[in-house]
């Protein structure tokens, strides 16, 4: 049954409580159904170290599974310091995927929608028009699926753009590791992260067991403020990178959602807490060139790290 915009917004208000007892009852109901065959998707992050908290209130010995792919050297340590995670590596490394098929800019829906663009023998006519202007080959107008005008300059971009990162960074350990496991995960992933994660839930619900990589989302009608009230009433650790500013602890060198935040950004932030790091980035992978034509800012009190 799909949720509607309504129900969402009831179950976001709602008291931590009883938030708590909807993903704990989502939680045991996908336990049930897979036989004790799951696990959980593990970044090292606030919104997956509450999950793995919630799931193992119930189920201490299911296993939290991360991809060690662009980590902070904290949130790595804090990963390894977690009893029963399973560390796996990416399919390829970024500074390979920026290579070979470009950096990841914006959003992964606009950088897909690039990729379609520059790509005419894999984007036919119909897919063309599609992303241009919203309208599909048969006339039905989807808005959603033309690449907005703010950023149809990135077409014409001198580096490459691809929304394949993802892919080779977590989806496809993961899906490698259900495989071979038997097991499906759990991810804490909330609906009001994006539009399109708050479409997902709303097709969908905290469960769903039929995609094509079945998954669970009980923490879907959480809100970040939630997720801080958990951790402080349960006194949880976390990874350090949350005490030095940053407010996302995933892949350190990707620009998605860059263009989003206040200065400092969070690579301003890297020339305070990791000039080295950010040294590297700027420099040897050439992020500075990709933010500066977007119009992200890079420097800090234009001074260099």
């Amino acid at each position: 049954m799909k949720i509607t915009q309504e129900q969402l917004r009831v179950r976001q208000s709602w008291s931590l409580d009883e938030k708590i007892e909807w993903s704990l009852r989502r939680i045991r109901i996908w336990y049930d159904y897979w036989e004790g065959k799951i696990y959980v998707s593990y970044s090292g992050g606030i919104d997956s170290t509450v999950l793995l908290h919630l799931v193992r209130r119930r189920y201490p010995d299911v296993p939290a599974v991360c991809v060690n792919g662009l980590l902070f050297p904290e949130t790595r340590r804090f990963v390894h310091q977690t009893s029963n995670v399973v560390v796996l590596p990416p399919d390829k490394p970024f500074h390979v995927t920026i290579r070979e098929d470009g950096w990841p800019v914006v959003s992964k829906k606009v950088s897909r929608y690039i990729w379609d663009l520059r790509r005419p023998s894999s984007a036919n006519d119909d897919t063309e028009r599609l992303r241009l202007t919203g309208i599909t080959k048969d006339g039905r107008k989807l808005p959603m699926m033309k690449l907005s005008k703010k950023w149809r300059f990135l077409v014409n971009a001198p580096f490459p753009i691809s929304h394949k990162c993802c892919l080779y960074i977590k989806e496809r350990p993961l899906d490698r590791y259900a495989k071979e496991s038997s097991r499906v995960g759990l991810d804490g992933i909330m609906a009001c992260d994006s539009d399109a994660r708050r479409m997902t839930y709303m097709a969908t619900g905290c469960n769903s067991y039929h995609a094509g990589r079945p998954v669970s989302r009980p923490l879907s009608i959480w809100m970040p403020g939630d997720v801080w009230a958990y951790i402080k009433r349960e006194k949880i650790g976390y990874s350090p990178v949350y005490d030095m500013g940053y407010t996302r602890t995933g892949c350190v060198y990707c620009p998605f959602g860059a263009h989003l935040e206040e200065q400092p950004n969070r690579f301003q932030r890297l020339q305070i807490t990791h000039p080295r790091l950010r040294k590297y980035c700027m420099e040897k992978l050439g992020l500075r060139d990709v933010l500066i034509y977007i119009g992200i800012p890079w420097r800090w009190k234009e001074k260099e790290a």
